[in-house]
């Protein structure tokens, strides 16, 4: 067991009075954080060590029989209107509508058997960005609390900002292009996943924000406008501004700091949401992250690999902040003015636009890392929270199916070309090989090198662990 102890805490948005961590105490002989990070990174095989993730999360839940795990010979009702087409891995069928993802499969893994038991939109979200099964109510969840658990993405921030305080100016964890369920009926459903939880707000994600100007115009995000993908830090206003605070929405950057100032004074410490400004205030003034952000000096060629609509536009941003130096970049495919994952009523909007935009963007985004020699120190991971019913509904839709679902993961010394897990002949649920999401959050903690026994302190100041009974899928690499 291995249990980093931060300084105490009276509430969670305090920052500590000591300023030095100790790590594990006497059970880890006195050593310091940063010795601690030090030694791991030395200890840790190259083969699976990276500098940084790229996390797409497919929000709503790709079906599995329309993407990686094809069922051809299964009755008409179960494997769907799609048509399956090889790929450059012998043993892998791919949707028809997944041409440039089948062509690049030799460098991919697919995982067919992920599965959990949370058939929910906003409880498997959570599940799969933290690692942990939490207490979300099944079609609730809109929320995100300060008792959530930690993404693996805060917690990645966690250990950067103790490792290197505030002095970097580039964050370790972002959000592209908007926090979870911005764009879902107009911003009402926060999702929960992406935030530091009990962790604290300071290691929450800085978080780019897109507000398209008239959806109507354009309900598939296709051809943006420079204009409409300026990837701006949310609560960043150019005539006024850095405002992350709801409640002062017309304070000017410099009240807000002078307000803050006369609370920390009164206080005699600094508070968990200023720290979370100062991040902010370094990301917006620094050259390197605004030149990571300004989409506008990428070769048009490049940007129209990616795709001239809003996910693969995105990812390119992603790429962009990965080369700059951040660690963990999290990009949400989430619902578009209605078009969404979540496809219950027919297949259409995943035809027509849900599959070839992703298709475009990823196949770019894995050709892009390796030809700039980033793919083998940058793990991709695109998976839903969620597949669907192998049996479709009356629309032709599927519904929701969190017992078996397909992802894809790639580079890091992951061995290309290959297929983990198998399904049964319906793919409704994994016969060989389950993938739990503790399993895979403890798999990209060990691809960061990041001990997945790794013990945190919680609101109360308990050790707590970032993944609770997974195991890091070490086959994926070996074989």
């Amino acid at each position: 067991m291995l249990s980093i102890f931060g300084p105490t805490r009276s509430t969670c948005d305090r920052l500590p009075r000591r300023q030095i961590l100790q790590a594990g105490g006497a059970g880890l002989l006195g050593l310091s954080l940063p010795q601690l990070l030090r030694a791991e990174s030395e200890t840790q095989p190259p083969a699976s060590r990276v500098k940084s993730v790229i996390f797409l999360m497919l929000f709503g839940g790709p079906s599995q029989l329309e993407t990686f795990d094809l069922k051809p010979d299964a009755p008409e009702q179960i494997r769907g209107p799609f048509r399956p087409i090889a790929s450059r891995t012998p043993e892998l069928l791919i949707g028809e509508h997944l041409p440039r993802t089948a062509s690049v499969s030799d460098k991919f893994c697919v995982i067919r058997t992920m599965t959990h038991s949370f058939n929910d939109h906003s409880g498997g979200g959570h599940y799969l960005q933290t690692g942990k099964r939490w207490h979300i109510p099944i079609g609730g969840g809109f929320t995100p609390t300060p008792r959530d658990w930690p993404s693996i993405g805060s917690v990645v921030e966690y250990l950067h900002q103790q490792r290197f305080g505030l002095d970097d100016p580039l964050p370790a964890y972002m959000v592209l292009p908007n926090s979870l369920g911005r764009l879902q009926e107009a911003g009402q459903y926060p999702r929960p996943g992406e935030h530091a939880g009990w962790l604290g707000r300071r290691y929450n994600p800085l978080t780019t924000q897109i507000d398209k100007k008239s959806l109507t115009d354009n309900p598939y995000w296709r051809d943006c406008t420079d204009e409409e993908l300026q990837f701006q830090i949310a609560g960043m206003d150019a005539r006024e501004g850095i405002n992350l605070d709801r409640f002062h929405a017309r304070q000017t950057l410099l009240e807000q700091f002078n307000e803050q100032r006369t609370r920390l004074e009164r206080l005699g410490m600094p508070t968990s949401y200023d720290v979370f400004r100062q991040r902010a205030f370094a990301l917006v003034t620094s050259e390197s992250a605004r030149q990571a952000l300004d989409i506008e000096r990428e070769p048009a060629e490049a940007r129209d690999r990616y795709g001239r609509h809003l996910f693969g536009q995105a990812t390119l941003v992603a790429r962009r902040l990965v080369e700059a130096g951040v660690r963990f970049v999290t990009v949400h495919y989430d619902c578009v003015d209605g078009y969404s994952w979540d496809s219950h009523r027919n297949s259409d909007d995943v035809k027509k636009h849900l599959l070839p935009t992703f298709d475009q963007a990823f196949a770019a985004l894995l050709t892009d890392l390796d030809q700039r020699g980033l793919l083998s120190e940058t793990l991709v991971v695109a998976t839903g929270e969620m597949g669907r019913t192998p049996r479709a509904n009356a629309q032709w839709g599927r519904d929701h199916w969190s017992t078996l679902f397909s992802n894809v993961i790639a580079g890091g010394g992951i061995r290309g070309g290959t297929v983990y897990g198998k399904s049964d002949k319906d793919a409704a649920y994994a016969i060989e090989k389950p993938v739990s999401p503790e399993d895979l959050a403890a798999t990209i903690y060990h691809a960061l090198g990041i001990p997945h026994e790794l013990r945190l302190p919680s609101i109360d100041n308990r050790p707590t662990p970032i993944v609770d009974g997974g195991t890091p899928v070490e086959a994926l690499w070996t074989g």
